[in-house]
Protein backbone atom coordinates (compact mmCIF):
# COMPACT_ATOMS: atom_id res chain seq x y z
CA UNK A 1 0.00 0.00 0.00
CA UNK A 2 1.44 3.65 -0.89
CA UNK A 3 2.57 5.38 2.09
CA UNK A 4 0.76 8.99 1.95
CA UNK A 5 2.47 11.16 4.98
CA UNK A 6 -0.22 13.10 7.09
CA UNK A 7 2.61 14.91 8.34
CA UNK A 8 2.63 16.40 4.77
CA UNK A 9 0.51 18.74 2.98
CA UNK A 10 -1.57 18.11 -0.35
CA UNK A 11 -0.63 19.64 -3.44
CA UNK A 12 -3.21 22.55 -3.04
CA UNK A 13 -2.27 22.72 0.65
CA UNK A 14 1.70 23.89 -0.62
CA UNK A 15 0.68 26.44 -2.58
CA UNK A 16 0.33 28.86 0.40
CA UNK A 17 3.16 28.73 3.32
CA UNK A 18 1.20 30.35 5.58
CA UNK A 19 -1.22 27.54 5.42
CA UNK A 20 1.55 25.13 6.41
CA UNK A 21 2.50 27.28 9.69
CA UNK A 22 -0.84 27.85 10.65
CA UNK A 23 -1.61 24.00 10.76
CA UNK A 24 1.41 23.74 12.82
CA UNK A 25 0.99 26.42 15.87
CA UNK A 26 -1.22 24.16 17.93
CA UNK A 27 2.19 23.71 20.38
CA UNK A 28 1.12 27.29 21.45
CA UNK A 29 -1.28 27.74 24.25
CA UNK A 30 -3.79 30.40 23.83
CA UNK A 31 -2.54 32.71 27.11
CA UNK A 32 -1.62 35.82 27.46
CA UNK A 33 0.03 37.66 30.22
CA UNK A 34 -0.06 41.24 31.33
CA UNK A 35 2.43 42.76 33.42
CA UNK A 36 4.47 45.56 34.39
CA UNK A 37 7.35 46.59 31.61
CA UNK A 38 10.53 48.39 32.05
CA UNK A 39 10.18 52.04 30.91
CA UNK A 40 11.31 52.30 27.00
CA UNK A 41 13.57 54.92 27.88
CA UNK A 42 15.66 52.70 30.11
CA UNK A 43 16.14 50.13 27.09
CA UNK A 44 16.91 53.22 25.16
CA UNK A 45 19.47 54.54 27.67
CA UNK A 46 21.23 51.03 27.65
CA UNK A 47 21.47 50.40 23.90
CA UNK A 48 23.05 53.39 23.43
CA UNK A 49 25.43 52.50 26.45
CA UNK A 50 26.71 49.71 24.98
CA UNK A 51 26.53 51.27 21.10
CA UNK A 52 29.22 53.53 22.69
CA UNK A 53 31.39 51.26 24.54
CA UNK A 54 30.83 47.94 22.12
CA UNK A 55 33.47 44.61 23.23
CA UNK A 56 34.17 42.16 20.66
CA UNK A 57 37.11 40.62 22.09
CA UNK A 58 37.11 37.57 25.26
CA UNK A 59 39.24 38.00 28.02
CA UNK A 60 40.96 40.87 25.84
CA UNK A 61 41.74 38.57 23.00
CA UNK A 62 40.41 37.21 20.17
CA UNK A 63 40.64 34.00 18.71
CA UNK A 64 39.61 32.73 15.54
CA UNK A 65 37.61 29.69 15.05
CA UNK A 66 39.26 26.13 13.16
CA UNK A 67 38.13 24.43 10.44
CA UNK A 68 35.30 22.15 10.64
CA UNK A 69 36.16 18.41 9.36
CA UNK A 70 33.17 16.73 9.11
CA UNK A 71 34.24 13.95 10.85
CA UNK A 72 33.52 15.01 14.61
CA UNK A 73 30.09 14.33 16.45
CA UNK A 74 31.41 17.40 18.64
CA UNK A 75 29.40 20.58 18.51
CA UNK A 76 31.90 22.59 18.28
CA UNK A 77 34.96 23.72 16.45
CA UNK A 78 38.04 22.63 17.54
CA UNK A 79 38.77 24.21 21.36
CA UNK A 80 36.13 26.52 20.66
CA UNK A 81 32.54 25.68 22.26
CA UNK A 82 30.42 28.00 19.84
CA UNK A 83 27.19 27.16 22.10
CA UNK A 84 28.36 28.48 25.30
CA UNK A 85 27.92 32.37 25.55
CA UNK A 86 25.98 35.65 26.01
CA UNK A 87 24.16 38.10 23.87
CA UNK A 88 25.38 41.15 23.76
CA UNK A 89 24.07 44.10 22.14
CA UNK A 90 25.82 45.15 18.34
CA UNK A 91 24.06 47.68 16.43
CA UNK A 92 25.87 46.37 13.14
CA UNK A 93 23.26 43.36 13.76
CA UNK A 94 20.17 42.48 12.23
CA UNK A 95 22.04 41.36 9.10
CA UNK A 96 19.23 42.21 7.35
CA UNK A 97 15.95 44.23 7.62
CA UNK A 98 12.87 42.75 7.94
CA UNK A 99 11.49 45.11 5.45
CA UNK A 100 14.23 43.79 3.01
CA UNK A 101 13.12 40.11 2.86
CA UNK A 102 10.02 39.38 0.51
CA UNK A 103 10.05 35.85 1.80
CA UNK A 104 9.18 36.32 5.69
CA UNK A 105 5.50 35.24 5.89
CA UNK A 106 3.36 37.12 8.54
CA UNK A 107 3.47 34.47 11.34
CA UNK A 108 7.30 35.46 11.68
CA UNK A 109 7.09 38.94 10.80
CA UNK A 110 6.99 40.22 14.25
CA UNK A 111 7.91 44.39 12.92
CA UNK A 112 4.90 44.39 10.05
CA UNK A 113 2.60 43.01 12.31
CA UNK A 114 2.72 45.82 14.98
CA UNK A 115 5.65 44.59 17.20
CA UNK A 116 7.04 48.07 18.92
CA UNK A 117 10.06 47.69 20.25
CA UNK A 118 13.35 46.71 18.07
CA UNK A 119 16.12 46.18 20.78
CA UNK A 120 15.81 42.51 20.07
CA UNK A 121 17.28 42.36 16.85
CA UNK A 122 20.18 44.14 17.56
CA UNK A 123 21.23 41.33 19.58
CA UNK A 124 24.18 39.14 18.29
CA UNK A 125 25.28 36.21 19.90
CA UNK A 126 29.16 35.80 21.23
CA UNK A 127 30.35 32.88 22.39
CA UNK A 128 32.64 32.38 25.59
CA UNK A 129 36.43 31.28 24.59
CA UNK A 130 36.51 32.88 20.90
CA UNK A 131 34.27 35.36 18.18
CA UNK A 132 31.77 34.13 15.41
CA UNK A 133 33.07 34.97 12.46
CA UNK A 134 30.27 37.57 10.93
CA UNK A 135 27.90 35.52 8.73
CA UNK A 136 29.01 36.20 4.99
CA UNK A 137 26.14 35.65 2.51
CA UNK A 138 27.92 35.77 -0.83
CA UNK A 139 31.12 33.44 0.48
CA UNK A 140 28.52 30.61 2.12
CA UNK A 141 26.91 31.05 -1.95
CA UNK A 142 30.69 30.44 -3.24
CA UNK A 143 31.06 27.74 -0.74
CA UNK A 144 28.02 25.85 -1.84
CA UNK A 145 28.30 26.56 -5.68
CA UNK A 146 26.03 24.06 -7.45
CA UNK A 147 24.91 22.55 -4.45
CA UNK A 148 21.35 21.66 -2.64
CA UNK A 149 20.87 22.35 0.94
CA UNK A 150 17.44 20.76 2.66
CA UNK A 151 15.78 21.56 5.87
CA UNK A 152 13.61 18.40 6.91
CA UNK A 153 11.05 19.14 9.95
CA UNK A 154 8.29 20.85 11.41
CA UNK A 155 8.09 24.40 11.95
CA UNK A 156 11.23 25.18 13.57
CA UNK A 157 12.91 24.30 10.20
CA UNK A 158 10.43 26.36 8.45
CA UNK A 159 11.55 29.16 10.70
CA UNK A 160 15.58 28.74 9.90
CA UNK A 161 14.95 28.15 6.06
CA UNK A 162 13.19 31.62 5.87
CA UNK A 163 15.92 33.10 8.11
CA UNK A 164 18.47 31.74 5.47
CA UNK A 165 16.53 33.14 2.61
CA UNK A 166 16.53 35.96 4.03
CA UNK A 167 20.21 35.89 4.83
CA UNK A 168 21.76 34.81 1.52
CA UNK A 169 19.17 37.46 -0.38
CA UNK A 170 20.50 40.34 1.92
CA UNK A 171 24.07 39.54 0.67
CA UNK A 172 23.15 39.15 -3.17
CA UNK A 173 20.20 41.57 -3.61
CA UNK A 174 20.24 42.03 -7.53
CA UNK A 175 21.09 38.02 -8.05
CA UNK A 176 18.10 36.18 -9.57
CA UNK A 177 16.24 33.48 -7.87
CA UNK A 178 12.95 31.50 -8.25
CA UNK A 179 10.65 29.79 -5.84
CA UNK A 180 8.76 26.61 -6.86
CA UNK A 181 7.70 23.49 -5.43
CA UNK A 182 8.48 19.42 -6.16
CA UNK A 183 5.91 17.32 -4.17
CA UNK A 184 5.95 18.45 -0.90
CA UNK A 185 9.00 20.17 -1.08
CA UNK A 186 9.84 23.57 -1.32
CA UNK A 187 13.04 25.07 -3.13
CA UNK A 188 14.46 28.54 -3.15
CA UNK A 189 17.09 28.88 -6.25
CA UNK A 190 19.33 31.48 -6.45
CA UNK A 191 20.06 31.04 -9.78
CA UNK A 192 23.57 32.44 -10.79
CA UNK A 193 24.94 30.41 -8.03
CA UNK A 194 22.85 27.26 -8.73
CA UNK A 195 22.49 26.98 -4.96
CA UNK A 196 19.27 25.21 -3.67
CA UNK A 197 17.58 25.87 -0.66
CA UNK A 198 14.84 23.05 0.34
CA UNK A 199 12.34 22.41 2.92
CA UNK A 200 10.55 19.35 3.22
CA UNK A 201 7.55 19.35 6.00
CA UNK A 202 8.34 16.23 7.89
CA UNK A 203 6.97 16.90 11.56
CA UNK A 204 8.02 13.37 12.91
CA UNK A 205 10.79 12.11 10.57
CA UNK A 206 9.77 8.92 11.04
CA UNK A 207 5.90 7.92 8.30
CA UNK A 208 2.54 8.72 9.21
CA UNK A 209 0.41 6.09 7.07
CA UNK A 210 -3.25 6.31 6.29
CA UNK A 211 -4.95 2.71 6.53
CA UNK A 212 -8.32 1.30 6.93
CA UNK A 213 -8.19 1.60 11.16
CA UNK A 214 -7.23 5.49 11.02
CA UNK A 215 -3.62 7.54 10.40
CA UNK A 216 -0.66 5.48 12.46
CA UNK A 217 2.37 6.97 13.31
CA UNK A 218 5.09 4.18 12.19
CA UNK A 219 8.11 4.53 14.97
CA UNK A 220 10.39 2.16 12.89
CA UNK A 221 9.42 3.23 9.20
CA UNK A 222 11.03 6.22 7.23
CA UNK A 223 9.91 5.80 3.68
CA UNK A 224 10.28 9.50 3.73
CA UNK A 225 13.56 9.81 3.41
CA UNK A 226 13.82 8.95 -0.03
CA UNK A 227 13.14 12.44 -0.90
CA UNK A 228 16.63 13.07 1.56
CA UNK A 229 19.03 10.75 -1.26
CA UNK A 230 21.43 13.20 -3.52
CA UNK A 231 20.88 16.30 -1.12
CA UNK A 232 24.30 17.60 -0.33
CA UNK A 233 23.49 19.25 3.50
CA UNK A 234 20.76 18.07 5.11
CA UNK A 235 19.92 20.00 8.27
CA UNK A 236 17.20 17.60 10.64
CA UNK A 237 14.79 18.52 13.10
CA UNK A 238 11.88 16.80 15.41
CA UNK A 239 10.28 17.74 18.48
CA UNK A 240 7.43 20.38 18.84
CA UNK A 241 4.79 17.58 17.46
CA UNK A 242 5.80 15.22 19.61
CA UNK A 243 3.05 16.21 22.67
CA UNK A 244 0.08 17.40 20.12
CA UNK A 245 -2.88 16.03 21.40
CA UNK A 246 -6.40 16.29 20.55
CA UNK A 247 -7.55 17.90 17.28
CA UNK A 248 -4.72 18.94 15.93
CA UNK A 249 -2.60 15.18 16.34
CA UNK A 250 -2.50 14.00 12.93
CA UNK A 251 -2.25 10.80 14.00
CA UNK A 252 -4.78 8.30 15.74
CA UNK A 253 -2.42 4.97 16.51
CA UNK A 254 1.28 4.15 17.24
CA UNK A 255 3.22 1.32 15.45
CA UNK A 256 6.31 -0.03 16.37
CA UNK A 257 7.74 -3.52 16.34
CA UNK A 258 4.61 -4.47 14.52
CA UNK A 259 2.26 -3.57 17.28
CA UNK A 260 -0.02 -1.28 17.12
CA UNK A 261 -1.49 0.92 20.01
CA UNK A 262 -3.59 3.84 20.72
CA UNK A 263 -0.65 5.69 22.55
CA UNK A 264 2.71 5.38 24.64
CA UNK A 265 5.04 7.18 26.19
CA UNK A 266 5.61 10.23 24.16
CA UNK A 267 9.59 10.84 25.11
CA UNK A 268 10.29 7.08 24.41
CA UNK A 269 8.71 7.45 21.33
CA UNK A 270 10.50 10.72 20.26
CA UNK A 271 13.32 8.53 21.15
CA UNK A 272 12.20 5.35 19.07
CA UNK A 273 11.36 7.65 15.46
CA UNK A 274 15.38 9.19 16.48
CA UNK A 275 17.06 5.69 16.60
CA UNK A 276 14.88 4.68 13.37
CA UNK A 277 16.47 8.40 11.89
CA UNK A 278 19.66 7.51 12.78
CA UNK A 279 19.58 3.79 11.22
CA UNK A 280 18.30 5.69 7.95
CA UNK A 281 21.39 8.22 8.16
CA UNK A 282 23.79 5.29 9.35
CA UNK A 283 22.82 3.27 6.20
CA UNK A 284 22.04 5.75 3.56
CA UNK A 285 24.63 8.84 4.02
CA UNK A 286 27.87 8.84 2.45
CA UNK A 287 30.13 11.31 4.44
CA UNK A 288 32.67 11.98 1.99
CA UNK A 289 29.63 13.95 0.09
CA UNK A 290 27.24 14.81 2.37
CA UNK A 291 27.01 16.34 5.55
CA UNK A 292 24.31 15.94 8.11
CA UNK A 293 23.27 18.44 10.87
CA UNK A 294 20.79 17.96 13.31
CA UNK A 295 19.47 21.69 14.22
CA UNK A 296 18.56 20.57 18.22
CA UNK A 297 15.69 21.51 20.46
CA UNK A 298 13.93 24.48 19.67
CA UNK A 299 12.79 25.74 23.15
CA UNK A 300 9.74 27.87 23.97
CA UNK A 301 8.79 30.53 26.73
CA UNK A 302 5.44 29.61 28.32
CA UNK A 303 6.33 29.43 32.10
CA UNK A 304 8.18 32.39 33.57
CA UNK A 305 9.40 30.46 36.68
CA UNK A 306 12.07 29.05 34.20
CA UNK A 307 13.82 32.48 33.76
CA UNK A 308 12.86 34.16 37.51
CA UNK A 309 9.34 35.20 36.35
CA UNK A 310 7.01 33.49 38.20
CA UNK A 311 4.18 35.59 37.54
CA UNK A 312 4.79 34.94 33.56
CA UNK A 313 2.77 32.47 31.75
CA UNK A 314 3.85 33.64 28.48
CA UNK A 315 6.83 35.65 26.64
CA UNK A 316 4.54 38.45 25.83
CA UNK A 317 6.03 42.11 26.65
CA UNK A 318 9.86 40.15 27.09
CA UNK A 319 12.56 42.84 25.63
CA UNK A 320 15.39 41.65 26.86
CA UNK A 321 17.20 38.16 26.98
CA UNK A 322 17.99 36.40 29.95
CA UNK A 323 21.74 37.50 31.53
CA UNK A 324 24.60 35.84 31.47
CA UNK A 325 25.42 32.20 30.22
CA UNK A 326 22.97 30.03 31.73
CA UNK A 327 19.16 29.00 31.83
CA UNK A 328 17.77 29.07 35.57
CA UNK A 329 15.06 26.61 34.04
CA UNK A 330 17.65 24.33 32.79
CA UNK A 331 17.51 22.35 29.16
CA UNK A 332 14.51 20.10 27.91
CA UNK A 333 14.61 16.36 28.97
CA UNK A 334 14.36 15.86 25.05
CA UNK A 335 17.95 17.40 24.74
CA UNK A 336 19.33 14.63 26.80
CA UNK A 337 17.58 11.99 24.70
CA UNK A 338 18.97 13.39 20.98
CA UNK A 339 22.10 13.95 22.15
CA UNK A 340 22.39 10.03 23.93
CA UNK A 341 20.74 8.97 19.92
CA UNK A 342 23.33 11.28 18.69
CA UNK A 343 26.55 9.44 20.42
CA UNK A 344 25.35 5.84 19.27
CA UNK A 345 25.63 7.07 15.26
CA UNK A 346 28.81 5.61 13.25
CA UNK A 347 28.18 8.03 10.60
CA UNK A 348 29.08 11.95 11.58
CA UNK A 349 25.97 14.53 12.34
CA UNK A 350 26.97 17.82 14.06
CA UNK A 351 24.52 19.14 16.21
CA UNK A 352 23.51 22.47 16.35
CA UNK A 353 22.99 22.75 19.72
CA UNK A 354 20.67 25.47 19.69
CA UNK A 355 18.94 25.00 23.15
CA UNK A 356 20.71 27.11 26.03
CA UNK A 357 21.24 30.01 23.32
CA UNK A 358 17.97 29.93 22.41
CA UNK A 359 16.22 29.24 25.64
CA UNK A 360 18.11 33.22 26.82
CA UNK A 361 16.09 34.73 24.26
CA UNK A 362 12.61 35.00 25.65
CA UNK A 363 12.51 38.49 24.14
CA UNK A 364 12.74 37.25 20.20
CA UNK A 365 9.19 35.11 19.73
CA UNK A 366 6.30 36.97 18.24
CA UNK A 367 3.95 36.22 21.01
CA UNK A 368 1.31 38.95 20.03
CA UNK A 369 2.59 39.55 16.95
CA UNK A 370 2.88 36.59 15.04
CA UNK A 371 -0.81 36.77 13.89
CA UNK A 372 -1.56 33.16 13.31
CA UNK A 373 -4.89 33.03 15.00
CA UNK A 374 -6.97 35.84 16.19
CA UNK A 375 -5.68 36.86 19.92
CA UNK A 376 -2.78 33.84 19.73
CA UNK A 377 0.18 34.15 21.95
CA UNK A 378 3.37 32.48 20.07
CA UNK A 379 6.09 31.42 22.23
CA UNK A 380 7.52 28.60 20.02
CA UNK A 381 8.41 30.04 17.23
CA UNK A 382 10.81 33.15 16.73
CA UNK A 383 10.40 36.49 14.89
CA UNK A 384 12.88 37.44 11.71
CA UNK A 385 14.83 38.94 11.76
CA UNK A 386 15.91 37.09 15.16
CA UNK A 387 17.19 34.29 16.49
CA UNK A 388 17.07 31.83 13.73
CA UNK A 389 19.88 33.89 12.27
CA UNK A 390 22.19 33.09 14.61
CA UNK A 391 21.55 29.47 14.23
CA UNK A 392 22.79 29.75 10.44
CA UNK A 393 25.65 32.40 11.62
CA UNK A 394 26.77 29.42 13.43
CA UNK A 395 26.16 26.80 10.84
CA UNK A 396 28.26 29.27 8.40
CA UNK A 397 31.25 29.17 11.01
CA UNK A 398 30.95 25.24 10.56
CA UNK A 399 31.27 25.56 7.41
CA UNK A 400 34.13 27.77 6.59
Amino acid sequence: MPITSATKMSEEETLSLPFFLERNMGDCPQQCCHRFIFSPYISFFFFFFLVLFPSTQVNGKSTSLKHWSGSSHASSTGECDLFTGTWVLDPSYPLYKNATCPFIQKEFSCERNGRPDRIYTHYRWQPLACNLQRFNGQDFLERMKGKSIMFVGDSLSLNQWQSLTCLLHAAVPNSNYTINRVGYVSIFTFTEYNVKLMLDRSVYLVDVVKEDRGRVLKLDSIEGGKLWKGIDMLIFNTWHWWYRRGPTQPWDYIEVGGQVMKDMDRMKAFQKALETWAAWVDTNVDPTKVKVFFQGISPSHYNGTQWNEPTANSCVHETTPVAGSTYPGGTPEAVAVLKGVLATMTKPVTLLDITTLSLLRKDGHPSLYGLYTPNGMDCSHWCLAGVPDTWNEILYNLMI
